[in-house]
């Protein structure tokens, strides 16, 4: 006769049942692990989205740096233009009034034979006042002048005659007719002290020196 095992008789030991809380917590446990992911997630997106508002805001900062250092250059260049326009101004404008001589109120007529080696059109009142003012200061230093020849070619330039000299005296219009004789003195006196009485022309065109031949 076969043996049956007992175990054959045995009923089968039913499972318990597991316990309904288990699922709840693995569920809340992977809840609270999502909700964490989520957490930095979010967090994640939101400095990102901050450092990118800082990005954009220091681009517009920079930007409006940059055109206010270029509207200042500009400006800067404007104003150093313009000043630069204002002294050469002032410097012409000084120039011509120097150029007039300082003329007086009374309008002055020269009394000595003016010599124009051209047509004579380029004898304007200018230099007629000019010759008349020259003419005037050298007969205040004790020279009489003689004559004035305005050289062909010239409208500014003209060749002052004194009496005892062979030479004449170069001057110009652009220059204080005053000036121009103390200057022609001063050559005229060195020159005498040197022993030369004698002598084709004196220069005295250009400020500050003197020229003679």
């Amino acid at each position: 006769m076969k043996k049956h095992s007992k175990k054959a008789h045995e009923e089968p030991i039913e499972e318990a049942p597991e316990e309904d809380n288990a699922p709840e917590l693995v569920r809340r446990r992977a809840n609270r692990k999502s909700a964490m992911r989520s957490g930095r997630t979010i967090g994640e997106a939101r400095e990102q989205l901050e450092t990118r508002n800082e990005r954009n805001a220091a681009r517009k900062k920079d930007k409006k740096k940059k055109h206010f250092r270029i509207a200042f250059t500009v400006f800067g260049f404007i104003v150093i233009a313009v000043s630069i326009a204002c002294i050469v101004f002032n410097l012409i404008e000084h120039r011509d009034e120097i150029g007039q001589n300082n003329e007086p109120a009374e309008n002055l007529t020269p009394s000595v034979q003016i010599i124009d080696e051209d047509t004579g059109a380029k004898i304007t009142s200018r230099m007629k006042t000019y010759i008349a003012q020259a003419e005037t200061d050298f007969r205040a230093l004790s020279y009489t002048p003689m004559k004035v020849v305005v050289p062909a070619g010239s409208i500014r330039v003209i060749h002052f005659y004194l009496d005892g000299f062979t030479g004449y005296i170069k001057m110009t219009i652009d220059r204080n007719a005053a000036v121009s004789v103390e200057d022609a003195d001063r050559l005229i006196r060195y020159l005498k002290e040197q022993g030369t009485t004698d002598f084709s022309y004196l220069d005295v065109r250009i400020d500050g020196k003197a020229y003679w031949k």
